[in-house]
């Protein structure tokens, strides 16, 4: 049987699975049909930091995370792939940078028009992807990036409908 738990009791179950102290909050749970992303606020840097050195001193902290969470993260990882069925990724944001650790590359088959493939050619001969797959994503984020404000309000309405539904009778099938 699939599960069926929603984003909301994604993030309270790993807020409650998660060790107290490496995170500043609850974890930032970012969620598709593939994946469950875990992204995770460190404290940020303390002290006085020249900026020339600021960069280097989160890489560090960023770094030493990773690694000693490293066997945790692995464990907590397979729990919820169990219970949820899905791949999880981890990240951490400290400062205004933001890492990911670990993400899934889905392969994704469209059908395109002539047009739309010339577009991607054009990418490819101009050098700024190595394929039309490459060209393709470098198409989705540069959309992303210019449609941030929309694709936002957009994930709180889908938001929205999905405690619609989980507030909806149990249906079975």
């Amino acid at each position: 049987m699939e599960s069926v738990e929603s984003t909301a009791q994604v993030r309270a179950w790993f807020t409650g699975r998660l060790p107290e102290g490496w995170f500043t909050g609850a974890p930032e749970i970012v969620r598709d049909r593939e994946e469950i992303a875990v992204i995770g606020t460190l404290p940020e840097p303390s002290g006085e930091t020249p900026e020339e050195e600021r960069a280097a001193l989160v890489e560090g902290l960023v770094l030493r995370f990773r690694e000693e969470t490293r066997e945790r993260r692995i464990e907590i990882a397979r729990e919820a792939e169990r219970r949820f069925r899905q791949k999880v990724s981890w990240g951490v944001s400290c400062g205004d940078q933001t890492v990911m650790f670990t993400t899934l590359s889905v392969p994704v088959m469209t059908r395109l028009r002539q047009s739309e493939r010339q577009v991607l050619d054009t990418l490819v001969a101009a050098g700024v992807a190595r394929s039309r797959s490459d060209a393709l994503a470098w198409c989705v984020r540069l959309v992303g990036r210019h449609t941030d404000t929309w694709l936002t309000d957009l994930r709180d309405a889908l938001s929205h409908v999905d405690r619609v539904r989980s507030s909806g009778p149990d249906v079975q099938s």
